[in-house]
């Protein structure tokens, strides 16, 4: 009895044994499938800017402070206007007012505040696809100190207008790309590739052309450089006969 224990013991280990081994070799590959990520990258230029910039004039009158604002506004428009910037491209925002005060102390405790004015400030913004020219003025803008008007100027934001079509060649690039990937692999292996049973599109990124600009997991979506670098990846799942 000693030995007929022994010898079933030793079969259910061998039968164990087995169906582990084949357990891991369909977990390792269930379905005969193959995934492969394929990359679409396109260089292209800007064909939208937005540029924006703020002026302001401070007085303890408010009437007088926003004429002489009126009076600066008029001013910009016509510089603008006069550098080639059609009037439509310029929007002049509302004003916005500031109580100025100066807080007093007294051995270094707090006193009190004394009024010393109106601040007036109001921004103007302009977009427009002549890039060159909007780029060229808001290098020159600093001459209207030379008016009087104490102009703050933002850097320029730089967008495409085209931006839906060229996602659909870079998804077009990126599929292709996967797929000669994923017959490579086939071959390679023996098989053929056969019907696609997933694709999944992966994170559409813009950024500047030579910047050295990190990717982000949520998509990066660069405005400060005129030239740009989209890419995207696209997950395609194969089966393989």
């Amino acid at each position: 009895m000693k030995y007929i224990s022994a010898i079933i013991f030793s079969i259910a280990i061998v039968v164990a044994a087995v169906f582990l081994g084949n357990s891991y070799v369909s977990r390792a590959n269930p379905d005969g499938t193959i995934s492969v990520t394929g990359s679409g990258s396109e260089n292209f230029t800007s064909d939208l800017i937005v540029w924006e910039g703020q002026f302001s004039r401070m007085s303890p009158n408010l009437e007088e402070a926003y004429n002489e604002l009126n009076n600066d506004k008029e001013t910009v428009r016509q510089y603008l206007i006069d550098k080639g910037i059609k009037p439509k491209n310029i929007v002049f925002n509302s004003v916005q007012t500031n109580e100025q005060k100066e807080n007093q102390y007294q051995n270094g405790n707090f006193v009190g505040s004394i009024f010393k004015g109106y601040e007036l400030i109001q921004t103007v913004k302009i977009e427009s696809n002549n890039v060159e020219l909007i780029e060229n003025v808001s290098r020159e803008i600093t001459e209207l100190l030379n008016k009087g008007v104490q102009f703050n100027s933002t850097p320029p934001r730089y967008y495409y207008t085209k931006i839906a079509n060229l996602k659909i060649e870079m998804i077009s690039k990126a599929t292709e790309d996967a797929r000669l990937r994923a017959e490579r692999i086939a071959e390679n292996s023996g098989g053929s590739l056969g019907e696609l049973k997933r694709a999944d599109m992966g994170v559409f990124q813009i950024t500047g052309q030579n910047s050295g600009e990190d990717y982000s997991w949520s998509g990066a979506y660069n405005t400060a450089d005129k030239r740009k670098t989209a890419s995207i990846t696209m997950r395609l799942e194969y089966e393989i006969d």
